[in-house]
């Protein structure tokens, strides 16, 4: 369900979702329903750096069943065009 919510969030100047971006690194869901996601944003300038995190942390909170949500921007490794899966590959024409 995570990775479902996760691909109804944009990065506004790729039209992807970030999940199939490759920005999303990490999910970890323990025993208490608690989800921590280590994501990355595809600049330090990006201009939804501010805004996306909060908003991927707060779809993830409103799932049924989830106790919390923390979302941690990393930087390390860098984003790069190689992290994005096939499918948004094909969908900005890179296939």
């Amino acid at each position: 369900m995570v990775i479902d919510v996760l691909k109804t969030c944009y990065d506004p100047e790729i039209p992807t979702n970030i999940y199939d971006l490759g920005l999303i690194y990490e999910i970890k869901i323990d025993d208490e329903a608690n989800v921590h996601t280590k994501m990355t944003l595809t600049s330090p300038s990006c201009p939804v750096a501010g805004t996306l995190p909060p908003e991927v942390e707060a779809k993830i909170r409103n799932i049924q069943g989830v106790n919390s949500s923390k979302v941690e921007v990393t930087w390390e490794p860098p984003w790069s065009r190689d992290m994005m899966n096939e499918e948004a590959k094909f969908e900005l024409g890179m296939l």
